[in-house]
């Protein structure tokens, strides 16, 4: 009966790490999609269609001005509001089960809020300033930053019993993500100064454009470089080699939307949504795989170094039985 229930207390303890990780990846999502529509925003010149702001013509629901350009700016901030009210939920949460969660977690709950309050901040001034090309940039990149923390956070809170195999495959992992992330906040600067335009057409911006064009070259090969030494990493854990998998199909199809999108000249506005979208992914799929690449314990500590989260599968289970054979 003792061992049941110190069973069941444990599991109990366990069940709010469990939620909050839950919780932490659909936020991710949802900032996946705020991102996705902020693109949509900007290639239907709707960014400022609301020419005020936090209200949109000094109301909550512009119902008079109505269209599809009032719409989507009006959206984008109603969803980029509730994202702020869900952070504090994850900071409320971190904060009420804190005795039974990593003590690390209220403090990074505490600095996704901050970086959400920043990017708000920064949102409210692409409206003020007239959507000023380096504020516009800096939204994005920020924006970014939130998506790959609340990443990096949950995927920390993720049970993972590392394999003792990834050696320096971390480290370029590592390098890959840093790169994906240096070319996003090029490929912003791009669309905020519509250097592709300026360059076709008069011969402007040419620097801005080409910039971006051969950063590519450096943040493919780096994340290519992480997908082959997975694939010839032996006894890889199964949940990195996915990763690692996922992140070679994005870049590929990456790599495609956006020769697509130069040769069509950003005419296509889906198309050029789904490039920024994919790019974003692509660099969520490596910030994750960098995480439990970083978690994994060196060769010949596997039995001692489990887990960074507080409870995990082993730590969950009650002491051993005498005659029961160990897992």
């Amino acid at each position: 009966m003792a061992n049941i229930a110190f069973t069941a207390t444990k599991e109990s303890a366990s069940r709010p790490q469990v939620w909050i990780r839950r919780y932490l990846f659909v936020l991710a999502g949802l900032t996946l999609f705020l991102m996705a529509l902020g693109s949509a925003t900007r290639v239907m010149n709707a960014g400022l269609a609301c020419p005020d702001w936090p209200l949109c013509y000094g109301v909550i629901i512009p119902r008079q001005q109505m269209n599809l350009q009032v719409f989507l700016e009006w959206f984008h901030r109603l969803v980029a509001s509730s994202m702020g009210l869900l952070v504090i939920g994850f900071v409320a949460a971190a904060v009420r089960w804190r005795r039974s969660l990593p003590g690390w977690l209220p403090w990074a709950a505490l600095a996704a809020f901050s970086l959400v309050v920043f990017q708000g901040i920064l949102g409210g001034l692409t409206v003020t300033q007239l959507l000023r090309f380096d504020i516009v940039t800096a939204h994005l990149g920020m924006g970014l930053l939130f998506f790959s923390t609340l990443v990096a956070i949950a995927c920390c809170l993720t049970p993972h019993q590392g394999m003792g195999s990834v050696g320096r495959l971390r480290w370029v992992s590592l390098t890959a993500t840093l790169l994906i992330y240096g070319q996003s906040i090029l490929g912003a600067l791009v669309a905020s100064r519509w250097a592709l335009h300026q360059c076709l057409s008069g011969s402007k911006l040419c620097v801005v454009m080409n910039s971006h064009i051969a950063g590519v070259v450096p943040a493919t090969l780096a994340t290519l470089a992480t997908v082959v030494i997975a694939w010839y990493t032996p006894a890889l854990h199964p949940t990195l080699r996915k990763l690692a998998n996922l992140a070679g199909a994005l870049v590929v199809l990456q790599i495609l939307i956006g020769v697509a999108t130069f040769k069509l000249h950003l005419q296509v506005e889906p198309l050029t949504v789904m490039h920024q979208a994919v790019g974003a992914s692509l660099l969520g799929t490596l910030v994750a795989f960098t995480v439990l690449s970083l978690r994994d314990a060196p060769a010949g500590l596997g039995s001692r170094h489990t887990s960074t989260t507080l409870i995990d599968s082993h730590s969950d289970r009650s002491p051993q039985e005498p005659g029961e054979q160990p897992a």
